[in-house]
């Protein structure tokens, strides 16, 4: 059974080697992730991540397809993908001192097109931010490319009074409800 890793984050790969996965590729998947009007945090990570299995599914007929997509959302604003020092800023200003969610969603189609979806709600708590700290994160650049403009495993985690959830959901795959579909589709994670 073969499976196809629908994601260039060299973190999902990483995670999933932690729980012994190894996929046979990786085939990235490239669409739109833009927002639909008035879509909520759980339904746009929902739909992301199942449009990315959908697409890379049907260059992979005869494979197994892990699929994903991790949102940080405060309130009902979807946070973006930072690429800019300004985007980054703006998301750790509005991050200070408050709670925030992230949700991560992870997609798997089997070689007979049948889609196992789940979805990990987590609360990340932030503590309150000093321009000093935005600045020294901001230079670091390792909030490139990351949604709500931080990185959990890495510099960020020295601003994180407390989680509620899952940690690998935070950093982009939730691990246990991964392999909770992995094994219901009879890949073999043990």
């Amino acid at each position: 059974m073969r499976l196809i890793l629908a994601s260039a984050s060299p973190r999902r790969l990483a995670l999933l080697g932690q729980i012994g996965v190894v996929p046979a590729a990786v085939d990235p998947a490239d669409i739109d992730e833009q927002p639909r009007k008035a879509e909520l945090p759980p339904h746009y990570a929902a739909r992301v991540a199942a449009e990315k299995g959908v697409l890379v599914a049907a260059r992979h007929a005869d494979a197994l397809v892990l699929s994903g997509d991790t949102v940080v959302a405060a309130g009902r604003r979807i946070l973006p993908k930072a690429e800019s020092e300004e985007e980054a800023r703006a998301c750790l200003q509005l991050l200070s001192g408050r709670r925030h969610r992230v949700l991560s969603a992870v997609t798997l189609i089997d070689a007979d097109g049948k889609a196992r979806h789940r979805l990990s709600t987590n609360i990340v708590i932030f503590k309150r931010l000093d321009r000093v700290e935005i600045d020294a994160y901001l230079a670091s650049g390792e909030w490139r490319g990351k949604a709500g403009g931080y990185a959990i495993q890495g510099r960020a985690a020295g601003f994180i009074c407390d989680i509620q959830g899952s940690h690998s959901a935070i950093v982009g795959l939730p691990l246990y409800e991964t392999r909770a579909l992995l094994r219901a589709a009879g890949y073999p994670c043990d």
